[in-house]
Parts: structure tokens; C-alpha cells; sequence
């Protein structure tokens, strides 16, 4: 038998013995195996430690990958559900945009087809607003009919509820009016319901309130009051008579004490005009408007 040789630096077992002390090692473990539960025991337990946690890990790692494609895929859905959903609002905006437009535009044009009702001894052309000056107000403003259309200097213009200005100019197809409103307007006006006679001044300040001017209203029995209609005047030498202006606003006695003077409100919006009607019968011209 050799001798086990101890060495300074460690012990080297000789590979006979080793084999011999595997063997009998592997042995013992088989009989313990077949006959008892230890050695299945043991194992078992050292798989518990060590594969179990690991095998748990992954799964979880397996879980949470799922969960989170999952999550990327209901993202992905969303996302496309949204940008469906915002094509779907936008495309609904503009057909409300359209559709609050084509109320208006049916609003105004059944305004327009009232007041061509209330002054149908006139002949009438219809135009629309193309361009103005700048600022909240149509003092002056340009229309798509002209000199082409049969529209002269000098023709009336009736919007709203009615009277809006005159034509002073015009073009092959375009055409210039001047409001009532403007500074440079005057208006021979008369009251409905006494035909007392008065001039309204055309005023850019005043109608920021709401208002335009008048003056020169004799008055001699006291008759006019606040809320009385007032229509062109039979002797104007440009505008047609008995088309409305507005209504007494207010009202007071001048200082000579024979005229009155005051403010009317329009019946015309003139921070909002999109069509007119233009009336082809026109006055001889004269000195007053």
C-alpha cells in the first residue's frame, strides 16, 4: 500500500485512493437512494435553494416583459384611437364651421329677401362685400358688382333693415359705397309720423356707441319722441324716399330754441355687413343728399 505523502504546500491523496473513496461514496448513496428517502430529501432541498429562486426570478422577468408588451400594445391602440378621434373632432369642427356659416349666410340672406319685400317698387341687384376700410366699422367699403352689372355713381344701397349708403364709384366689376355712417354723409330725413324734416350726420365717434347724429328737426308742436322711426325724405336729391334710417335715441332743443337735435340708432349693424342690395333706380342729382 503507498504511502499518503504530506508535503510543506498541501496533501496530495494518491488517484487509487480517491477513486476508491468515489466509489464506496457512490455506492452508500445508491443503497441510501433505494432504500430511504434522504438522499432524494437532501437533493431536493438543494434544488429548493437554488434552482426554485432562480426559476422564479425568471418568471417573473417572463411576467413582467408580457405585461409590459401588453401595455406598449394598449398604448399603440390608444394612441390610434386618438389620433382617429382627433381626425374624427376636426373633420366635426369644420362641418360645424360650415354649418354656422350656412345659418348666417341663410339668415342674412332671409333678411335681405324681407327687405327686398318691403321696397319692392325698387329694381334691386345683389352684391356682396369684398373689401373695406380699415377699423371695426363699414364706413366705406367695396362690393363685387360694377359698372358691368348695370351699377352707377349715385344708386342707393339697403342692407339690414335698411338704408346703408350710396354708390361713389365704380368699376368694370367692383363698386364703391359710402355709408351713412361716415363723416363726410349727410341725409335728408324726415320723421314717419309727423313728416317733419331733419338732416342726419353721418359721425365715426358716435356710432362707437351706437348712435348717429341729427339735427335741423323742426318741432314746433312737440310730437317727436324717443323710439320714433325716421325714413329719408321725399325732398333729398339723391336718396329715395321712405327708406328707413333709425330710431329717435334721444332728443333735445338746440339754443335757438326753434330746432331740435339728438341721436338715432341705426337700423342697419354696421360692424357687421356681408351682402346689400343695391337699388338701380336712381334720383337726379341735386345739391342735397
Amino acid at each position: 500500500m503507498a504511502r499518503v505523502k504530506v508535503k510543506r504546500r498541501g496533501i496530495q491523496i494518491p488517484p487509487g485512493y480517491l477513486l476508491l473513496i468515489l466509489t464506496i461514496v457512490s455506492v452508500l448513496l445508491m443503497i441510501l437512494t433505494f432504500t430511504t428517502d434522504v438522499v432524494p430529501t437532501v437533493f431536493n432541498s438543494i434544488a429548493g435553494y437554488t434552482f426554485m429562486p432562480f426559476k422564479n426570478g425568471l418568471t417573473e422577468i417572463s411576467s413582467y416583459a408580457n405585461q409590459r408588451a401588453e401595455d406598449f400594445r394598449q398604448v399603440r391602440e390608444v394612441l390610434s384611437e386618438n389620433k382617429a378621434l382627433r381626425e374624427q373632432v376636426d373633420e366635426l369642427t369644420q362641418e360645424n364651421d360650415r354649418l354656422i356659416e350656412n345659418r348666417f349666410e341663410l339668415i342674412e340672406l332671409r333678411s335681405l329677401l324681407d327687405l327686398d319685400s318691403e321696397y319692392e317698387e325698387y329694381e334691386k341687384i345683389g352684391a356682396r362685400v369684398t373689401g373695406k376700410d380699415p377699423g371695426n366699422w363699414y364706413s366705406v367699403f367695396i362690393i363685387d358688382k360694377g359698372a358691368n352689372d348695370g351699377i352707377k355713381e349715385g344708386m342707393n344701397v339697403i342692407a339690414g333693415a335698411g338704408l346703408v349708403g350710396i354708390i361713389t364709384k365704380t368699376g368694370p366689376n367692383w363698386a364703391q359705397v359710402r355709408s351713412i355712417i361716415d363723416d363726410d354723409s349727410n341725409v335728408s330725413g324726415r320723421m314717419l309720423n309727423t313728416s317733419d324734416n331733419l338732416i342726419v350726420y353721418g359721425n365715426l365717434e358716435a356710432i362707437k356707441d351706437g348712435t348717429i347724429e341729427f339735427g335741423q328737426l323742426s318741432d314746433p308742436d312737440d310730437e317727436v319722441a324717443v323710439g320714433d322711426k325716421i325714413v329719408t325724405s321725399n325732398i333729398s336729391d339723391r336718396y329715395l324716399p321712405g327708406i328707413a334710417i333709425g330710431y329717435i335715441n334721444t332728443i333735445e332743443k338746440d339754443s335757438n330754441n326753434l330746432t331740435k337735435s339728438g341721436t338715432l340708432t341705426p337700423v342697419v349693424d354696421f360692424e357687421h355687413i356681408d351682402a346689400v342690395l343695391v337699388i338701380t333706380q336712381m334720383k337726379e342729382k341735386g345739391g342735397l343728399e
